[in-house]
């Protein structure tokens, strides 16, 4: 904030309604669920399901994002970070972990995202892919890949970006943030409004086929994203549906290697959010 901009009543009010304010007294805490598919320079499955070269160099690539996001967001008044790995197998790498947050990886967990309460003044997904069935996604799926997982809530088809806002919405969260490629952007603004800040590292031209947009220039846009977003909390409201929530959900299931998998649907009803990922 420019100090000359307090000198005026008017930069004085404007100051008071667009700074962000700590909440519960806590400071200004941000979450932050990453996800390996939607990260930069990531595009086919071979860097996303099996342990190797690839999947070790693509891990390398999302710790670049995360730093950069990091830096944005304490450049920008954040005062404490929580960071989970929120990829299926785990994708951190230790020595790559930027100052200023806290990091939360392994299995099993004691919830789907430890530590966060009511105390965080916005959500970031980071790394984040569209839904299942996305022409221009970029390994788009919703939860299982393989299995080709579809989600239903109140009759919405919702991807891993509702549920884990819905998530984080029961505590009042907000998500603030989210980055992944131009479709995952788009889902975003979709479900969440136009003030939730969204930054494309890539743009999908089929499942596994991408532009890539070059390391220099991706990591500045999620810096630059990140003191935006820290500026968007005040605008920024938690995702919430109706409940109980009336859910569906089809996937395929495979008798036999090879060949075409067996269609299955299961409905049913919600009473808790915080259960949804048991569904």
């Amino acid at each position: 904030m420019q100090w000359k901009n307090l000198l005026s009543v008017g930069g004085l009010i404007a100051a008071l309604f667009t700074w962000p304010i700590a909440v519960h007294g806590q400071g200004l805490k941000i979450y932050i669920v990453t996800d390996l598919e939607g990260a930069s320079g990531v595009y086919k499955f071979a860097q996303t399901r099996e342990s190797g070269p690839l999947n070790e160099q693509a891990k390398e690539y999302l710790m670049g994002d995360i730093a950069a996001v990091v830096r944005g967001l304490r450049e920008a008044g954040a005062t404490e970070i929580v960071v989970l790995d929120g990829h299926g197998s785990q994708a951190f790498v230790p020595h790559l972990m930027v100052p200023g947050a806290k990091y939360i990886t392994g299995l099993p967990r004691p919830s789907v995202m430890p530590e966060l309460d009511e105390t965080f003044a916005g959500l970031v997904q980071l790394g984040a892919h569209a839904m299942m069935g996305t022409p221009d996604g970029v390994l788009c799926h919703t939860q299982s890949s393989r299995n080709e997982n579809r989600y239903w809530y109140n009759g919405v088809e919702s991807g891993e970006l509702a549920q884990v806002a819905l998530y984080a919405g029961s505590f009042g969260v907000p998500t603030i943030m989210v980055t992944g490629d131009e479709a995952t952007c788009r889902e975003a603004r979709t479900f969440f409004g136009p003030e939730v800040v969204t930054v494309a590292v890539k743009k999908g031209l089929a499942r596994e086929s991408a532009v890539l947009y070059p390391f220099e220039e991706t990591r500045r846009a999620l810096y630059e994203g990140a003191k935006k977003a820290i500026e968007a909390i005040p605008r920024c409201k938690p995702y919430r549906i109706e409940m109980p929530i009336k859910a569906k959900k089809q996937w395929l299931v495979f008798d036999k290697p090879g060949e075409p998998g067996r269609l299955m649907t299961k409905e049913g009803v919600i009473e808790d959010v915080r259960k949804l990922f048991e569904f």
